[in-house]
């Protein structure tokens, strides 16, 4: 589920927040979500962000997934690791994002249990959704019941 469109003003809006650190407008944002995913938020357990790799969100000094997560009035939990820099997905062709994400996640360590649990991925843009499948795969192979995603924009 998405908030609207990937152009015009929201996509302004969300390079903004992204790419100018303009975190304030995580709220704006996560208020589209809010509205737009009602149902997936609905009986969710928790909102699982979808991570940066480490030395990504130090460049940019915050992961944009996890500050809409913290903005939409659900338990947020870290359960995914990014283990493997990644290209940027922005650039790359649909087969080519799905290999650039091959093997990039794995379940946090420290991550609680999300066993038997609805779960939904919070990210800003979904493309072709390379990235949320892999995510996905990872929340499922640790037993989530449900996992469902939710981004403010669909490109």
């Amino acid at each position: 589920m998405a908030g609207g469109r990937y152009d015009g003003a929201l996509r302004d809006v969300i390079h903004a927040f992204k790419y100018e650190g303009r975190r304030s407008l995580a709220d704006v944002l996560a208020s589209v979500m809010r509205e737009s995913g009602r149902q997936v938020l609905e009986d969710c357990d928790c909102l699982v962000p979808v991570p940066l790799h480490p030395w990504r969100r130090m460049r940019r000094g915050f992961n944009q997934a996890r500050d809409l997560a913290e903005h939409l009035d659900r338990p947020v939990v870290d359960a995914i690791w990014r283990v493997r820099a990644t290209a940027s997905q922005m650039t790359l062709a649909a087969d080519a994002r799905q290999r650039n994400v091959s093997g990039a996640f794995t379940l946090a360590p420290w991550s609680p249990s999300i066993d038997d649990r609805i779960v939904v991925l919070v990210d800003d843009v979904r493309t072709t959704g390379a990235t949320l499948d892999r995510c996905a795969t990872v929340l499922r192979r640790a037993n989530a019941r449900e996992v469902r995603a939710l981004t403010v924009a669909l490109a």
